[in-house]
């Protein structure tokens, strides 16, 4: 079936003509434990406003039967049912049957492979309900669905309701739900299976914890600080937006062979690796802190109030971004959000900017497809960081005023970004017209550069298109002191020209554009500290400031103007001094991909031992220790520095798989020890680790073994995707690696079919990083003009990427 995406004209004239008063939804499951087939009925309620007319359902599942008010209707043509002569209130009923739920868009059966035990779920992000049952498949016809699941009688099922009524059902049983609140077709879930259950109470709320049996340790183990996260996520949304989270049960499920996460209504969904086989460093425990309270966000910023139209996207996905670090820093432990924020996805999202995917925060979505496309780091960390910019702009207060007073106004409906605007300009004097304009609908970074003269200092602001953005930000001014830096002011700025001067103190030793991160801009030294820039940035007082000095390092490697050993040196420096363990993982992580993948090979040795030093030395504060060896393990020089990491590693049965990866890359036989190792592992998904060892070994036949198992099995889990495919583009085989670059090529037309999540995930990790020539960027961008949008941004974001890896390498 050739399948259409909704255009914004359709979805338009569909929701001027239908109100739809109810779903009601039947879902059988009991053929799941032996087979594959799900079944679905979908009965829709709706009114029309001009009876006689015409319009469409969504289904791309293949039908059973369909009716509307009573009378057969002919099957869907090109994924969509013709509904005509409509009465004012119609009854739509749809059966629909996946045959395959292993491998069908929307649903999964996942065995895990640890007990052989049976789970399911859905994942209806946008374009996807269609393909399980029929729907009204658009963000602006919101309406209450009511639940009724048959399962194994074994089978715990959760939907966004909770409190179901439970019945025998034969040797099954009926889960029967309450109606949720109104809903977009993509804020809806069914989880079902074996599940082990951890309920507390928290925040006025009945708490759920779900995962699959073999992870019961694991869960047993991160449940305090999970409960603790919820519950102070939604005491403190529900006093910044002025409303609790209005649903008595809040429930997460972590889900085997799930990828990312997904906010559905009272019930996340997590793919299990954010269960931790290993012990979880601070930095991990920090960026998942910031997830869970990000999809909590959503519970307000997607749920209770959805945006009209795939344009404004950024309603949902920034603000949620946003308000995730808020939070954080606010009310939780992982008071260093922002900073690692910084550290992390905003640089992606300072790189993305400065690329050719790069687009306004909002920007006119033609059709569904493309609106897929857009959940990128422009809509996440770039819109996060204009939202801090937008609460600085105006002050906490009334942005939280103006929060308030939109969820008050549009709960239960849809929303656009002008009722956004509109609620917090009300609670503040400044204008916000060209705030908006220029943040909102222009893409690109602004460049901020501080120049002296006779006359003093001035800050010069370049916008994207010439004229800067609105925006408020600091420049802090340090002075040496004992060993270290000391600030000694902190000048703020209001940038309303290209111009501004500043009354700053002369003659100190760093002035740090930026400082404290109020804004999102491409920032860099005055010209006569700029060559000392890279090592002061480590005697910086604290962990955001640090963060800003590494951010300017590291968008001055990206365009060419640092070298690859200036940002070595900036991040080693900085990885030494640092006090917080939420940053000390991303700035040595980014310091040993800065070594192996952006430095000339004339110089790449001398700057992984760089890094490999400072990792040895971290080592020995133990509560460094494991993520030093992590950084180790990536950067050992030969076998005698692995065997010393595997000493140390000891029972950390994590570790010595990366030792294992390593000693592969420098061509040791590990199969003795991969055996052994594999034995004593406890991980369900241990034979991931195994063939990520495999994928680093230096010979053609493991290199082609394992790109069938990633490219023809697809089995791999893809929250594990990346792991392994990083190991398979080692760096120092490029001879080894070029059949696979084409192979690549040759396979990026089919990557298109293989569903939203899977494309995405693919293209983003599967590209090559090592063994491409200089016609490699030519290629893929004449590959990426025929593929579906969300293909295409993946690959031509990377392709950029990779061309700048090669201009710094070069």
């Amino acid at each position: 079936m050739a399948v259409l995406s909704l255009t914004r004209a359709e979805a338009e004239e569909r929701a001027r003509l239908l109100t739809i008063q109810r779903y009601d939804v039947a879902v059988d499951l009991t053929g799941l434990p032996t087979g594959t087939r799900v079944v679905c009925t979908s009965t829709i309620a709706f009114g029309c406003h001009e009876p006689g007319a015409t319009t469409f359902a969504d289904c791309v599942a293949e039908i059973e039967s369909a009716t509307l008010n009573g009378a057969a209707l002919p099957g869907a043509v090109d994924g969509r049912i013709v509904l005509s002569g409509l009465a004012a209130d119609n009854v739509l009923e749809v059966t629909t049957v996946i045959a395959d739920s292993t491998s069908a868009q929307g649903v999964r059966k996942a065995v895990d492979p640890a007990d052989g035990r049976v789970y399911f779920w859905t994942d209806l992000p946008p374009d996807v309900t269609r393909y399980v049952w029929a729907c009204f498949d658009q963000p602006d016809l919101k309406a209450p669905h009511a639940f009724t699941v048959t399962a194994p009688a074994e089978w715990l099922v959760l939907t966004n309701s909770g409190d179901p009524a439970v019945e025998s059902a034969g040797e099954a049983r009926r889960w029967t739900f309450p109606p949720t609140p109104p809903l977009s077709t993509y804020n809806l879930v069914i989880n079902a299976g074996p599940y082990y259950e951890l309920r507390r109470e928290g925040a006025g709320h009945d708490l759920g914890l779900f995962a699959r049996q073999s992870l019961a340790p694991i869960l047993d183990r991160d449940a305090d600080e999970l409960f603790t996260l919820t519950t102070q996520g939604h005491e403190f949304f529900a006093e910044v937006f002025g409303m609790p989270f209005p649903q008595r049960k809040y429930d997460q499920v972590f889900a085997p062979e799930f990828a990312g996460a997904m906010e559905n209504y009272g019930c996340i969904t997590w793919m299990d690796w954010f269960l931790r086989r290993s012990t979880p460093t601070k930095a991990e425990w920090d960026l998942f802190s910031r997830y869970l309270l990000h999809e909590l966000a959503h519970q307000w910023f997607g749920n209770i109030v959805t945006m009209r139209w795939w344009d404004d996207l950024w309603l949902n996905e920034a603000f949620a971004e946003f308000a995730s670090n808020w939070a954080a820093v606010r009310v939780t432990s992982y008071s260093d959000a922002w900073a690692a924020h910084l550290a992390g996805e905003k640089l992606k999202a300072y790189l993305v900017d400065q690329g050719p995917t790069t687009h306004p925060i909002r920007q006119p979505v033609n059709d569904v497809a493309e609106g897929a496309a857009t959940f990128d780091a422009i809509t996440y960390p770039k819109g996060a960081s204009v939202l801090q910019q937008l609460m600085t702009y105006v002050g906490e207060t009334p942005f939280s005023q103006g929060l308030t007073k939109y969820f008050a106004e549009h709960a239960w409906s849809n929303a656009t970004l002008e009722d956004l605007i509109t609620a917090i300009a009300g609670e503040t004097d400044r204008d916000l017209t060209r705030w908006s304009a220029g943040w909102l609908d222009e893409a690109g970074t602004d460049r901020l550069t501080l120049e002296q003269d006779d006359d003093g200092w001035t800050l010069v602001a370049e916008g994207p298109n010439g004229e800067p953005r609105p925006q408020v930000l600091a420049v802090g001014v340090y002075q040496r002191g004992a060993g270290a830096l000391e600030r000694i002011a902190l000048v703020e700025v209001e940038v309303t020209g290209r111009r501004t001067p500043l009354e700053l103190p002369a003659g100190a030793d760093l002035y740090l554009v930026n400082d404290d991160d109020l804004t999102f801009a491409s920032t860099r030294p005055d010209a006569n500290t700029r060559d000392g820039f890279f090592e002061d940035a480590a005697g910086l007082p604290t962990p955001l400031s640090r963060a800003v000095a590494v951010a300017t390092a590291w968008d001055m490697l990206i365009t060419g103007e640092a070298t690859a050993g200036e940002a070595v040196r900036c991040l080693t420096g900085v990885v030494t001094v640092e006090t917080s363990e939420s940053l000390i993982e991303p700035h040595l992580n980014r310091a040993v991909d800065v070594a192996l993948l952006w430095s000339p090979e004339s110089v790449r040795d001398e700057l992984v031992a760089e890094v490999a030093a400072s990792c040895r030395a971290l080592a020995a504060n133990p509560r460094l220790r494991k993520v030093a060896l992590r950084g180790f393990a990536r950067t050992a020089a030969d076998l005698d520095s692995v065997a010393w990491l595997q000493s140390e590693a000891g029972d950390d049965v994590d570790l010595q798989w990366r030792a294992l990866i390593r000693k592969a890359q420098l061509k040791a036989d590990t199969t003795a020890e991969v055996r052994a190792l594999l034995a004593r592992d406890q991980d369900p998904e241990a034979w991931v680790s195994e063939l990520t060892v495999r994928a680093a070994i230096p010979e053609h036949d493991e290199k082609q073994a394992v790109w069938e198992r990633l490219v023809n099995d697809q089995d791999v889990p893809l929250g594990s995707l990346h792991q392994v495919t990083a190991a398979f583009w080692s760096p120092g085989q490029d001879e080894l690696l070029k059949p696979f670059v084409a192979k690549f090529l040759e396979l990026v037309p089919e990557i298109s079919t293989w569903g939203q999540m899977a494309a995405t995930t693919y293209t983003r990790t599967l590209i090559p990083v090592f063994g491409v020539d200089e016609g490699f960027a030519e290629k893929i961008q004449a590959l990426a003009a025929d593929a579906e949008p969300v293909v295409r941004a993946n690959l031509l974001e990377k392709t950029d990427l990779l061309t700048r890896m090669l201009r710094a390498r070069a």
